[in-house]
């Protein structure tokens, strides 16, 4: 697939340190604007040229603009080649769609990983309950951290979306440079990797915590691709997809790496802390919490098993300690490995 270095126009829809990142990668190449709904944080991330709250130290590049202003924020990306990016939670993906729903855009990339709680829907098929088919979806995915993109750092993304079209636009306008973008078209397997791997890192975080090793760890994480891979082919997805970028690569990522956010949380969890003093010290959000509980009720309505993530939910919300959830994981009977 061939990409230009056509400057296009490109809206970035949320001012968290994902957004922010993504934000500022792309405004080498692109006319970038971001938005965010404080409208007096965005003064204060103007005036400082930094998101002193979620990205302190990294400098906003001059041509990155920065409003507080939803309608202009859309107008900017109206254009056929323009591109529109999603940078909120899953939590709030729904309500940002339907505030996009009376504007004339061309297309919605969202970065968001997770299902939704309530519904269990997968982003993309919260976006075509609430636009339909008129507007064009993409999930823009892969292993990476918002500190290490921001500074510049090599990474490597995958972009799937049932619009070659949309798929190829988003190639030519985010890779180049330290990003590569790759291409696929099973939005479900990119979307579950991306959503499950956060609920099995709060697992290796627990293990990580209480001194288990490397080899629990390794365990861990293989054991959890194939969750996620009976989970994605329950609902439809290749099981290729999740030896790729958005599965194994997010997974290893988000379950090995310091700048986890869902590992801090089982690292905390094996401390002993309460769940609401763990998330109130990250100040951000870790969506493997709220997943955990979405993916544990979703795999028991589809027959899937699913050991670790119940191991994990159990810890979360119904007052399991992480010795039990280790004991109940490793007295499970030995059954064939790739079964």
């Amino acid at each position: 697939m061939q990409t230009t270095a056509i400057s296009r126009k490109i809206t970035v829809l949320g001012a968290g340190a994902w957004g922010t990142a993504v934000a500022l990668a792309l405004s080498a190449r692109n006319d970038v604007l971001i938005w965010g709904r404080d409208g007096a944080a965005m003064l204060a991330m103007d005036a400082a040229r930094e998101n002193t709250h979620y990205l302190p130290g990294v400098a906003l590049p001059p041509a990155l603009r920065v409003t507080a202003d939803f309608d202009a924020a859309v107008a900017h990306a109206s254009g056929a080649d323009a591109l529109l990016i999603a940078a909120c939670p899953v939590a709030g993906l729904r309500p940002l769609l339907r505030q996009l729903k009376p504007y004339p855009i061309p297309n919605v990339v969202w970065l968001c990983k997770g299902f939704e709680y309530g519904t269990g829907l997968l982003p993309h098929q919260v976006m075509q309950e609430v636009m339909g088919d008129t507007v064009a979806g993409a999930a823009l995915s892969g292993p990476s951290f918002a500190q290490e993109v921001a500074r510049g750092l090599p990474c490597a993304l995958t972009v799937a979306s049932s619009s070659e079209a949309l798929r190829e636009r988003v190639v030519a306008s985010v890779h180049g440079g330290n990003l590569r973008v790759y291409s696929c078209d099973d939005m479900v397997g990119v979307e579950v990797g991306g959503a499950v791997k956060n609920v099995l890192a709060i697992a290796t975080g627990v293990a990580d915590g209480l001194g288990l090793g490397l080899n629990a760890r390794a365990a861990l994480i293989t054991r959890g691709l194939a969750e996620i891979t009976r989970l994605g082919n329950a609902l439809g997805a290749s099981s290729a997809t999740f030896m790729g970028l958005t599965g194994m690569g997010d997974l290893i990522l988000t379950c090995t790496g310091d700048l986890s956010r869902n590992r801090k949380v089982g690292l905390g969890l094996a401390l002993g802390k309460p769940l609401d003093t763990i998330v109130a010290e990250l100040g951000h959000v870790a969506e493997g919490v709220p997943c955990a509980k979405a993916v544990r009720e979703l795999a028991r309505k589809l027959g899937v098993d699913m050991p670790i993530t119940n191991a994990v939910a159990d810890v979360l919300f119904d007052g399991g300690t992480p010795q039990a959830m280790l004991a109940q994981l490793l007295a499970r009977d030995p059954r064939d490995e790739l079964a």
